[in-house]
């Protein structure tokens, strides 16, 4: 093996240190370690947890959001370079994992079956359809006019002007036609079976 000049080894030499990074650039590349995550988790576990509580409601949820935010920073620390940050990336990801269960909670609200309201006893039941039946008995009994004004205006839940659009009628037609059907149902409806 032939030996280099020295101006040809130092000239090696300083491209040799200028390629290895020096071992402050290593620690800041190979991110926060997992020591400091845990000193900086336990030294600010209580301003997390209030960071949490500000934007969610029970205890239980801010407590699984502050150790999710340590799991999630912890598995993520190598990009964490600057380790004056861990507790703002700490921080940032108690806000996300927050909202994120605020998300949740209102998704669920919003599927949630509404509860069915309480059932009617048979008797009810059975008094229902017998008014039921009548009240169709009695529409069939309204002019023709009449019924359909009716049946657009408080089954179709239509505004009398949308009514008189639909039937081509004025709108005085349609309000007499209503008061006209209204009255005579009244009529029917009273009248004994």
């Amino acid at each position: 093996m032939t030996a280099l000049p020295p101006s040809a080894q130092s000239a090696n030499h300083q491209e040799a240190q200028q390629a290895l990074p020096s071992s402050a650039d290593a620690t800041m590349a190979a991110g926060t370690t997992v020591d400091h995550l845990t000193e900086t988790y336990r030294a600010h576990y209580r301003s997390l947890l209030g960071l949490a509580a500000l934007l969610l409601d029970d205890t239980a949820s801010c407590e699984d959001v502050v150790q999710e935010a340590f799991i999630r920073v912890h598995s993520a620390r190598n990009r964490v370079r600057d380790p004056d940050k861990t507790l703002a990336y700490l921080r940032q990801t108690v806000v996300n994992l927050s909202r994120s269960a605020l998300r949740r909670r209102i998704l669920g609200l919003k599927l949630l079956s509404k509860p069915m309201p309480d059932m009617a006893s048979a008797e009810e039941g059975a008094y229902e359809q017998l008014e039921r039946d009548q009240l169709i008995k009695a529409m069939r009994g309204l002019q023709r006019r009449q019924r359909e004004v009716l049946v657009l205006r408080y089954f179709a839940d239509m505004t009398e002007a949308q009514v008189a659009e639909v039937l081509g009628l004025s709108l005085g037609s349609v309000k007499a036609y209503g008061s006209r059907g209204i009255a005579a149902l009244r009529v029917a409806m009273e009248a004994p079976a």
